[in-house]
Protein backbone atom coordinates (compact mmCIF):
# COMPACT_ATOMS: atom_id res chain seq x y z
CA UNK A 1 0.00 0.00 0.00
CA UNK A 2 0.94 3.70 -0.95
CA UNK A 3 -0.58 5.26 1.48
CA UNK A 4 -3.42 5.24 3.94
CA UNK A 5 -5.72 7.29 2.32
CA UNK A 6 -6.53 8.76 -1.43
CA UNK A 7 -7.43 12.10 -2.51
CA UNK A 8 -8.74 12.04 -6.12
CA UNK A 9 -8.62 15.54 -6.91
CA UNK A 10 -10.00 17.04 -9.86
CA UNK A 11 -8.61 20.55 -10.94
CA UNK A 12 -10.49 23.68 -11.98
CA UNK A 13 -8.41 24.73 -15.22
CA UNK A 14 -9.87 27.56 -16.75
CA UNK A 15 -7.35 27.05 -19.74
CA UNK A 16 -9.58 24.26 -21.02
CA UNK A 17 -13.91 24.07 -22.11
CA UNK A 18 -14.36 20.59 -20.03
CA UNK A 19 -17.77 18.55 -21.32
CA UNK A 20 -18.40 18.03 -17.86
CA UNK A 21 -18.83 20.45 -14.94
CA UNK A 22 -16.34 19.84 -11.66
CA UNK A 23 -18.86 18.55 -9.78
CA UNK A 24 -20.44 16.26 -12.78
CA UNK A 25 -16.78 14.80 -12.73
CA UNK A 26 -16.63 14.23 -9.48
CA UNK A 27 -20.05 12.26 -9.63
CA UNK A 28 -18.95 9.90 -11.86
CA UNK A 29 -15.84 9.24 -10.18
CA UNK A 30 -17.57 8.31 -7.00
CA UNK A 31 -19.91 6.31 -9.22
CA UNK A 32 -17.15 4.29 -10.45
CA UNK A 33 -14.97 4.22 -7.47
CA UNK A 34 -17.22 2.39 -4.50
CA UNK A 35 -17.91 2.63 -1.69
CA UNK A 36 -13.94 2.88 0.49
CA UNK A 37 -13.80 5.03 3.57
CA UNK A 38 -10.08 5.56 2.42
CA UNK A 39 -10.92 7.34 -0.52
CA UNK A 40 -12.33 10.78 -0.83
CA UNK A 41 -12.57 13.24 -3.71
CA UNK A 42 -12.25 16.72 -3.95
CA UNK A 43 -11.90 19.43 -6.71
CA UNK A 44 -9.44 22.57 -6.17
CA UNK A 45 -8.24 25.10 -8.45
CA UNK A 46 -4.70 26.78 -8.46
CA UNK A 47 -1.46 24.91 -8.07
CA UNK A 48 -1.55 21.07 -7.45
CA UNK A 49 1.62 21.31 -5.15
CA UNK A 50 -0.56 23.57 -3.21
CA UNK A 51 -3.74 22.12 -2.83
CA UNK A 52 -1.17 18.94 -2.04
CA UNK A 53 0.37 20.57 1.10
CA UNK A 54 -3.04 22.04 2.15
CA UNK A 55 -4.47 18.32 2.51
CA UNK A 56 -1.37 17.19 3.47
CA UNK A 57 -0.71 14.43 1.09
CA UNK A 58 2.95 13.83 0.27
CA UNK A 59 2.06 11.63 -3.08
CA UNK A 60 0.59 12.38 -5.82
CA UNK A 61 -0.04 9.29 -8.30
CA UNK A 62 0.01 10.28 -12.13
CA UNK A 63 -1.12 8.30 -15.00
CA UNK A 64 1.28 7.57 -18.10
CA UNK A 65 -0.10 5.77 -21.33
CA UNK A 66 2.07 6.41 -23.31
CA UNK A 67 6.27 7.66 -23.74
CA UNK A 68 4.90 11.04 -25.35
CA UNK A 69 3.13 11.55 -21.68
CA UNK A 70 6.54 10.93 -20.17
CA UNK A 71 8.19 14.46 -20.88
CA UNK A 72 5.29 16.42 -19.69
CA UNK A 73 4.49 14.30 -16.65
CA UNK A 74 8.43 14.47 -15.22
CA UNK A 75 8.88 18.15 -15.49
CA UNK A 76 5.28 18.89 -13.63
CA UNK A 77 6.78 16.37 -10.86
CA UNK A 78 9.65 18.24 -10.55
CA UNK A 79 8.15 21.23 -10.50
CA UNK A 80 5.68 20.24 -7.82
CA UNK A 81 8.71 18.62 -5.84
CA UNK A 82 10.36 22.37 -6.19
CA UNK A 83 7.39 23.59 -4.94
CA UNK A 84 6.70 21.49 -1.96
CA UNK A 85 9.87 19.68 -1.17
CA UNK A 86 8.48 16.77 0.78
CA UNK A 87 5.86 15.76 -2.51
CA UNK A 88 6.85 12.42 -4.45
CA UNK A 89 4.58 12.10 -7.66
CA UNK A 90 4.36 7.99 -8.37
CA UNK A 91 3.90 6.99 -11.84
CA UNK A 92 1.31 4.13 -12.89
CA UNK A 93 0.69 2.52 -16.27
CA UNK A 94 -2.53 1.10 -17.61
CA UNK A 95 -3.13 -2.32 -19.10
CA UNK A 96 -1.33 -2.76 -22.70
CA UNK A 97 -5.07 -2.75 -24.07
CA UNK A 98 -6.15 0.92 -22.72
CA UNK A 99 -3.09 2.67 -23.62
CA UNK A 100 -4.46 4.17 -26.65
CA UNK A 101 -7.53 5.76 -24.94
CA UNK A 102 -7.68 9.26 -23.71
CA UNK A 103 -10.42 11.90 -22.85
CA UNK A 104 -10.32 13.42 -26.12
CA UNK A 105 -10.63 9.91 -27.87
CA UNK A 106 -13.83 9.02 -25.78
CA UNK A 107 -15.29 12.23 -26.31
CA UNK A 108 -14.68 11.98 -29.58
CA UNK A 109 -16.16 8.23 -30.20
CA UNK A 110 -19.00 9.58 -28.19
CA UNK A 111 -20.18 12.52 -30.28
CA UNK A 112 -20.19 10.78 -33.25
CA UNK A 113 -22.34 8.22 -31.73
CA UNK A 114 -19.90 5.52 -30.93
CA UNK A 115 -20.41 2.78 -28.60
CA UNK A 116 -18.06 3.74 -25.55
CA UNK A 117 -19.28 1.43 -23.17
CA UNK A 118 -15.89 -0.68 -23.55
CA UNK A 119 -13.90 2.32 -23.01
CA UNK A 120 -15.31 3.47 -19.79
CA UNK A 121 -17.55 3.26 -16.64
CA UNK A 122 -21.26 2.84 -17.35
CA UNK A 123 -22.14 6.07 -14.79
CA UNK A 124 -19.66 7.93 -17.44
CA UNK A 125 -20.88 6.07 -20.74
CA UNK A 126 -25.06 7.01 -19.58
CA UNK A 127 -23.42 10.93 -18.78
CA UNK A 128 -21.63 10.81 -22.48
CA UNK A 129 -25.27 9.27 -24.42
CA UNK A 130 -27.29 12.15 -22.16
CA UNK A 131 -24.65 14.46 -23.24
CA UNK A 132 -24.45 14.16 -26.47
CA UNK A 133 -28.01 13.38 -27.33
CA UNK A 134 -29.70 17.02 -26.02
Amino acid sequence: SLADRLIVAVAMNVGKQPLFTVEERLEMLRAASGEDPRVSFQSFDGLLAEFAKTVGATIIVRGLRAMSDFEYEFQMALMNRQLHPSLETVFLVPAVDLTYLSSSLVREVARFGGDVRPMVHPAVAAALARRFRT
